[in-house]
């Protein structure tokens, strides 16, 4: 990695704690890329012989049996993947891909390994960043266990509203297809799911969604921070 690389990723909440000597080691083999988009970057099955950090852009996991694709995740700024494998030396559970043009740090997973061993603040940091990760993962199964692909497509736009700054207007950070797939649905299912929050103020021109009754739109959802809260 260059030098000029280095404070950059110095400051991301991983490596920030980390003594000098050992974020120096951890780096030595790193490399800071930035990737195309729609590239694959690992397949499930393979040996995780990297930790991926994505620091621009996003990537999308996923994973396929039987004939069948769906997306289990998306994967943005400052986020990484897949990190138990690393720590298990494992193979990957899941593929990933880019989503659009995306920059992404590759640390060897024999060093992240070794680090974790000897640094008691990047092993913290490793075992928060687990915490988070397993937590999201619940709120995403309960998700799809306790709520209708309505009301899980009612509070998935709720959140995306929240995120690009309650106007009353959201645009989809990905394409129909992908969105289905995060939610359990078909495209099909999602179509009708759409048209069934026509009555709540839910208008579509493509990507671009208006909401244009928030409240009628929240009572129907019901939001719930233990599954749909960033802090919970």
């Amino acid at each position: 990695m260059r030098s000029s690389d280095l404070p950059e990723v110095r400051s991301l909440e991983l490596f920030e704690s980390m003594s000098d000597s050992n974020f120096e080691a951890l780096m030595q083999a790193a490399y800071l890329q930035t990737f195309p988009a729609q590239l694959e970057l690992i397949t499930e099955g393979d040996p995780a012989d990297f930790l991926y950090v994505v620091i621009e852009g996003c990537v999308e996991l996923f994973a396929r049996t039987n004939g069948r694709e769906s997306t289990m995740g998306m994967v943005r700024p400052v986020g990484t993947f897949i990190l138990a494998a690393v720590l298990k030396d494992a193979v990957y559970l899941m593929s990933a891909r880019t989503c659009q043009r995306s920059k992404l740090l590759m640390v060897p997973s024999e060093n992240i390994r070794d680090i974790f061993q000897r640094d008691e603040a990047f092993a913290r940091a490793i075992v928060v960043e687990l915490a988070n990760c397993y937590r999201t993962v619940v709120k995403e199964h309960k998700d799809l266990k306790l709520r209708t692909a309505v009301e899980r497509l009612a509070n998935r736009l709720l959140r995306y509203h929240t995120d690009q700054g309650g106007t009353g207007m959201l645009e989809l950070p990905q394409d129909k297809r992908t969105l289905a797939s995060l939610l359990g649905m078909t495209p099909e299912n999602l179509s009708r799911a759409f048209n069934t929050l026509k009555p709540y103020g839910v208008v579509v021109r493509g990507n671009k969604i208006s909401l244009d009754d928030l409240e009628a739109l929240s009572t129907l959802a019901k939001p719930n921070p233990l599954i749909d809260g960033r802090d919970t």
